[in-house]
């Protein structure tokens, strides 16, 4: 068996160099696809990670009437902490939610100019953070029905909403492209293996009169295709490995925030889908053409 296996790897190394410029046409071709495949995985894992992050910060906020007597915005908290949806109730006073304002507005660079007004513009607020963020009960309900007490209820769910619609046209709209990308690299791979096998169709021939079994005559091919496919998956990971440090720089500085990083465990699954779609595609690219050709 190992004999068997050498001999097909050294058969498929000659093919390979054999037809060179079909060889290497593949090879490209497979390298642009699985590049495709790499950047579909990178973009949607950094989409979900935004998305779990932004989702940490969904919460229901109730802005407070001004002048709203406090043992009522009290009794509200307390019935909205013990519902069982809510996982903590923040509640922010005027002066408190005045001084988060301004937090927020030296962090984005941008002036403040309550201090020239001598007034307080931002209103009390109720912050509630919930358990499950797509879960929201009867928390909304609640507030809203706090009449005299509560102005208006703002939802940040509608943002995570939009999110997954936009992340969910962008992962279909990525396999679609992919797949017509991956039917175009197997036909290319099926062209190259039908070209080393019709060059040693004299060779097959005899082989086939000697006795040699249809495994025997398949499998270099199908390494072949294999080589082909472990090449394009060595020169893409190869890319990926020296553009990693920029690529992260660069999503860095776009999101901000967002704790976007390529991390161990995405080489690791970078390394497995390259490598197995390389693996995929030049076998069975390789098993078609050379099926085709033997069942004539």
């Amino acid at each position: 068996m190992l004999r068997f296996l050498l001999f097909s790897f050294r058969r498929a190394w000659q093919g390979f160099w054999r037809n060179l410029v079909m060889s290497l046409a593949a090879t490209v071709t497979m390298t642009l696809m699985l590049l495709m495949l790499a950047g579909l995985v990178i973009g949607l894992s950094g989409m979900d990670a935004g998305l779990r992050f932004v989702e940490q910060k969904v919460e229901v906020q109730a802005f407070i009437a001004d002048g709203a007597p406090q043992a009522q915005v009290d009794a509200l908290v307390a019935q909205v902490r013990a519902l069982p949806e809510v996982s903590q109730v923040v509640y922010l006073d005027k002066q408190q939610a005045l001084a988060q304002w301004q937090q927020q507005l030296r962090e984005q660079g941008k002036p403040d100019y309550s201090s020239e007004t001598g007034t307080n513009p931002i209103p009390a607020s109720i912050q509630v953070k919930l358990k499950d963020p797509h879960v929201y009960g009867s928390v909304i309900q609640t507030l809203q029905s706090a009449h005299g007490v509560v102005t208006d209820v703002l939802q940040t769910q509608q943002v995570v909403d939009a999110l997954l619609t936009v992340t969910g046209f962008l992962r279909t709209a990525g396999l679609v492209i992919l797949g017509l990308v991956g039917i175009t690299v197997l036909f290319i791979v099926i062209n190259t293996i039908r070209l080393a096998v019709v060059a040693r169709g004299e060779e097959i021939e005899i082989m086939r009169l000697v006795g040699a079994s249809d495994a025997f005559i398949r499998w270099p091919f199908i390494f072949e295709g294999i080589l082909v496919g472990l090449l394009g998956a060595a020169i893409t990971l190869g890319i990926l490995g020296l553009a990693a440090q920029p690529i992260g720089q660069a999503v860095a500085t776009l999101v901000g925030q967002v704790p976007i990083q390529f991390d161990q465990d995405l080489a690791q699954q970078l390394v497995l889908v390259v490598g197995g779609a390389g693996i995929a595609l030049g076998g069975v690219g390789a098993f078609i053409s050379v099926r085709t050709y033997l069942i004539r």
